[in-house]
């Protein structure tokens, strides 16, 4: 590689519903198409980058990871070569020119790294989260997009048994979906489970906001002659529920391994999903696993829930 180029090291965040998924196509709008625009407008030179991890139409990114050489050209004097931006530069001056395209990404981190240092190949684990909503009610407007809404309720014990089933090294064909290029079946989730969290956005309701001291050391609804008891009298009293949205229970389902097979995680999503409502046993996803057919699984999850969280690396 020429001397005079620096290599890129950078992590990036995007909302994935407008994108047609992350790789470069020759016609659809992709997360590596706007960001190679935006480091041309930066650099005044095409660029090309490589992706640590491909997504999908609709997956989320809180964080990514790509790489790109720039050789730093003057632009008041064309041939001259100057010495490479500060990562920082870079940051700030790639994400002026995001803004301008939509805004739905943005780089988080930026490293320079060895002219060999290759995102994809240098990458040691992944994670996964996947974001299902749970509750009869319609899904908030705010939530569009960004999660799994499943109406019935979700066994969350069933679906932890069920996890401790798929940890560990499996052959994983039952749910590795067909165009997969893998060589091997065979993986090793290092992490698999679902636990319940917070319903996000999350604002705080009447009686969590008269239970804090967030006003000056006193109870928010509180009047300087009311003690607590009358606060939560006079909170119980005003009894307005009109216009207020019952929470959805939001679970999140963790995967963490070094790689993974092609729409891997959304099938198996797919699958705790079943047994979070009943409609599949934790006997049942032993007999999926051990099938060995993609036929056998369950419809997969949807992509609007999947976010991928981190890759992780042993930077020089």
């Amino acid at each position: 590689m020429n001397p005079r180029v620096q290599r890129y090291l950078v992590a990036i965040e995007y909302i994935g519903t407008r994108f047609s998924g992350s790789q470069q196509q020759a016609k659809d709008r992709t997360v590596v198409g706007v960001l190679q625009e935006a480091f041309h407008k930066f650099v005044g030179q095409p660029v090309k980058i490589f992706c640590s991890s491909r997504t999908d139409a609709g997956v989320h990114a809180l964080s990514n990871v790509c790489h790109i050489d720039v050789e730093r050209i003057s632009k008041r004097k064309p041939g001259e070569v100057l010495p490479p931006h500060e990562p920082g530069v870079v940051q700030r001056a790639v994400n002026h020119f995001l803004q301008r395209n939509d805004g739905d990404v943005m780089v988080t981190d930026v490293r320079s790294v060895p002219s060999n240092y290759h995102a994809r190949y240098k990458a040691r684990e992944r994670t996964y989260f996947y974001r299902l909503l749970s509750g009869s009610d319609p899904l908030s407007i705010l939530e569009k997009d960004r999660a799994w809404h499943v109406p019935e309720e979700l066994d969350l014990l069933s679906m932890q048994e069920a996890c401790r089933v798929l940890v560990g090294s499996h052959d994983f064909t039952s749910f590795r979906a067909a165009g997969c290029q893998a060589e091997s079946p065979v993986r090793c989730l290092d992490e698999f489970n679902v636990i319940e969290v917070p319903s996000t956005p999350y604002f705080p309701s009447i009686m969590e906001r008269a239970e804090s001291k967030l006003n000056n050391g006193d109870d928010p609804l509180t009047y300087p002659s009311q003690t607590k008891t009358e606060t939560a009298s006079v909170t119980t009293n005003f009894g307005e529920t009109f216009g207020i949205r019952r929470r959805h229970r939001c679970y999140v389902v963790t995967a963490r391994a070094r790689g993974f097979l092609y729409h891997q995680v959304r099938l198996l999503v797919g699958a705790l999903k079943c047994v979070g409502t009943g409609e599949l046993t934790v006997s049942d996803i032993e007999r999926i696993l051990e099938a060995k057919t993609v036929s056998a699984a369950k419809p997969m999850a949807p992509a609007s829930g999947l976010y991928l969280a981190r890759v992780k690396y042993e930077l020089p």
